[in-house]
């Protein structure tokens, strides 16, 4: 096992130990950059990070036992820990949950389901227009997912500046997407960079250009969207052996080779190692790569004294894949069953809890105390939250709701109903309201309240028994609210 280097004296990660002894010249632009966060101190600074693929379970603070996540432990542990939060059950559809604070059949049929087309119009009201026009420098660095064409691209939709792929996701190290049309998609500014910056893993080139903006000078607030593509596969962790992609040892298979020297397998408590299936092993190192990137941002913010107006949020996109076939991008492997079990039913592209309930965090210090919220909270909530921290203009039509009873004060949100689409082959719809779940899977639609299965979240957290037959009242209820929901979506 690697040996471990001293904790340094910040609670995250250091980028470089150099730093701590800063001369005169750095200390001057040190003091710069705080009278600059006076200046804008009425409005938070803000990072929003999105990891993908990353399950309820495949996280520190939810399986202490099992996983090493200790920068995002720290960030739960200081802040607001959602209990019950929700996504959407795929990448597409959750991205453009957070983005337009809408469900995203409200924009039509392309954003239920990953997708390379067109997820909205230019001119859909946005969190980086909104940003934007409240005086927010507003950045994307990582995976954008929502029109892979240039003239689809994230600068078109409110963003000053934005690096990682058009597409969804890529070769961990050559950074291109599936082949065909979008096979080059490592971008800057919607144009493509010539050879891909090969060679360095995607989930360090993200945290490090997200480093680099923090560490600029800003005369006013910024916004950074930071979506790592991280752990989706290809899960590729070579660490310094660059020349060769990840793979078992041939004269040992259920190690990987050279996992001893790579750093990723090899957390200081021995966590990872403790793991004896080398393919969760192998997620259990992307992971924590992960984590220590976050943790680098976290720490550049802390250097140049902008984090206690900084309002940090987190959340995974969608339920863990479970299983893999491989060779849909560069170096990919075949994998099965490689993420931590969940305590619930379902994983990615599933309406039962496996798939949408993952992970969720907000951290300011200063502002958030640390708690944990029981309250059902869903990433369309983060628009109208943003929104009104702000002091933007709500737009007309939002879906989610502002979130700052439950974050800044003692308070509590107003019962309402959670919906979900996701379409493909195989239709699924769910609606929750309260502790009460409906449930349907099937190419028809639902159109009548017998077409549903219903389970009682609070006595059923799995979702094993379908109790609609024992509760017709409860499931006409929920039916009635999810036609006023299906109504609302561009058909």
């Amino acid at each position: 096992m690697l040996s471990t280097t001293p904790r340094p004296k910040s609670q995250f990660l250091t980028i470089n130990p150099r730093l701590n002894r800063m001369p005169r010249r750095i200390n001057l632009w040190l003091a710069s950059l705080l009278l600059c966060a006076a200046v804008h101190a009425g409005k938070p600074n803000v990072v929003l990070i999105l990891t993908d693929d990353q399950g309820w379970a495949d996280i520190g603070y939810n399986n202490p036992e099992k996983v090493y996540t200790p920068n995002l432990d720290r960030l739960a542990a200081g802040g607001a820990r959602f209990e019950n939060h929700y996504v959407m059950p795929q990448c597409t559809p959750t991205r453009v949950a957070a983005f337009t604070g809408r469900y995203p059949g409200r924009h039509g049929r392309a954003p239920l389901q990953a997708t390379n087309s067109r997820c909205f119009p230019v001119g859909t009201p946005t969190l980086a227009t909104m940003l934007k026009s409240a005086g927010y420098k507003t950045h994307l660095m990582g995976k954008w997912h929502m029109g892979t064409k240039p003239e689809d691209g994230p600068n078109h939709h409110g963003f000053d500046y934005s690096y990682g792929t058009l597409a969804g996701g890529c070769g961990m190290y050559d950074h291109r997407y599936r082949k065909g049309e979008f096979y080059e998609t490592w971008h800057r500014n919607q144009k493509i960079i010539p050879g891909f910056e090969n060679g360095t893993h995607a989930t360090d080139l993200i945290a490090r250009d997200a480093v680099r903006v923090i560490r600029q000078k800003h005369e006013q607030p910024f916004f950074i969207m930071l979506t790592f593509h991280a752990p989706h596969t290809p899960l590729d962790e070579r660490g310094k052996f660059v020349d060769r992609p990840t793979q078992l040892d041939p004269t040992d298979p259920k190690r990987w080779l050279n996992e001893n020297e790579i750093e990723w397998f090899n957390d200081p408590k021995g966590i990872i190692q403790r793991e004896a299936d080398p393919e969760k092993r192998l997620l259990l190192a992307a992971v924590h790569h992960v984590d220590h990137a976050i943790g680098q941002v976290v720490q550049a913010l802390d250097e140049t004294g902008q984090r206690k107006n900084t309002l940090v949020l987190f959340s995974s996109d969608n339920g863990p894949q479970g299983s893999w076939g491989g060779k849909a991008y560069p170096d990919d492997l075949r994998l099965t069953d490689f993420n931590q079990p969940l305590p619930m039913r379902g994983k990615k592209v599933d309406v039962y809890e496996g798939g949408i309930h993952v992970p969720g965090l907000a951290n300011w210090p200063g502002r958030i105390r640390a708690k944990s919220i029981k309250d059902q909270v869903h990433i369309i909530d983060w628009f109208p939250t943003l929104v009104a921290l702000a002091g933007g203009s709500k737009p007309a039509e939002l879906d989610g709701t502002d979130l700052s009873p439950v974050l800044f004060t003692e308070g509590s949100l107003k019962k309402r109903d959670l919906y979900w689409l996701w379409n493909q082959a195989t239709n699924r719809w769910a609606l929750r309201f309260g502790d009460w779940k409906v449930v349907r899977y099937g190419k028809q639609e639902p159109t009548q309240p017998a077409d549903w299965q219903l389970f009682h979240l609070k006595d059923d957290p799995k979702e094993k028994k379908n109790v609609a037959a024992a509760h017709p009242e409860t499931v006409g209820r929920l039916h009635a609210l999810f036609l006023k929901q299906r109504a609302k979506d561009k058909k």
